[in-house]
């Protein structure tokens, strides 16, 4: 299952606090993504928040490995967990006139 993971910064933590835990962060990323868990790994363009593509067999599954990282750990981050589906649209490019597959 395809998982959007996005960061939210917990209020009061400051730039000192997530330095301690920066190298460690970055292994365990690493670590995940060379796993083929964290497929996709970003920065949002707005703000200094992660945005990961997870590959899990469940959000349950997500939210589990998403407690593995030092930042969620030392209770700087959490994460807004999204399962994700393929888009169905497509298949109205192929419909006749007058049927419907909208989910």
């Amino acid at each position: 299952m395809k998982i959007l993971a996005l960061e939210h910064e917990i209020p009061g933590t400051t730039a000192d606090l997530f330095q301690q835990y920066a190298k460690a962060e970055a292994h365990k990323v690493w670590e995940l993504h060379q796993a083929d868990i964290i497929r996709e790994i970003y920065f949002r363009a707005d703000k200094n928040e992660a945005v990961l593509i997870l590959e899990c067999a469940s959000v349950n599954e997500a939210h589990e490995i998403l407690t593995t990282l030092p930042f969620v750990q030392a209770g700087l981050i959490s994460f807004e967990v999204i399962p994700l589906k393929a888009y169905p649209g497509f298949a109205r490019l192929f419909e006749k006139t007058g049927e419907s597959n909208r989910e």
